[in-house]
Order: C-alpha cells, then structure tokens, then sequence
C-alpha cells in the first residue's frame, strides 16, 4: 500500500492531470447547481423548465451522476439557473 498524498480525490483516481483538473470543474459546477436548486426549493420538474433539460437529467445532476455532463453542459445550466461562473488558473504546485 502506497503513502502517496493528494490535493483532492480527483488528483487520487484520475490518469492524467488534465482528467482531474477537468472533473474538479464539473464537480464544483453540478455542486454550486444542487444547492442552487436546494435553496430555491425547485422541484425537480421546475428545475429541469428553468435549466432547459429534461427531468431525469435533473435527476442525475442531483444524484451525482457526473461522467453523464460536461463542462459546456454544466455552464449553460448554471447561466439558465442564473448563476454566474469566474475561473482562476494558477500556476501549478
């Protein structure tokens, strides 16, 4: 068993860093959307007519489904709730 240390759990069980870095992004987006939706308290069917998607993709955006979106999906969705996404990069560590 290795000892090995990781900034996050992506960093864990992706291959590359560009896997990781990507995953980070859409797990912070379809996160920021679930409480999003939580706090409005949108069903999911009024979530899905507000996001422009379906309910069941709803459904799996709520249940974590994340290798089902991508990141320009998960952009639009946040910009239809009304939310607003800034992005940083830095140099890496």
């Amino acid at each position: 068993m290795s000892n090995e240390t990781f900034d996050s759990v992506w960093d864990a069980i992706e291959d590359t860093a560009a896997e990781a870095e990507n995953m980070k992004l859409r797990s912070g987006l379809m996160m920021a959307l679930e409480q999003h939706i939580a706090r409005k308290g949108w069903t999911q069917g009024e979530a899905a007519k507000r996001l422009g998607v379906t309910q069941p993709r709803v459904s799996d955006l709520m249940r974590g489904k994340i290798h089902l979106f991508g990141l320009d999906t998960l952009v639009n969705m946040v910009v239809a709730a009304g939310l607003h996404v800034e992005m940083r990069v830095l140099d890496a560590a």
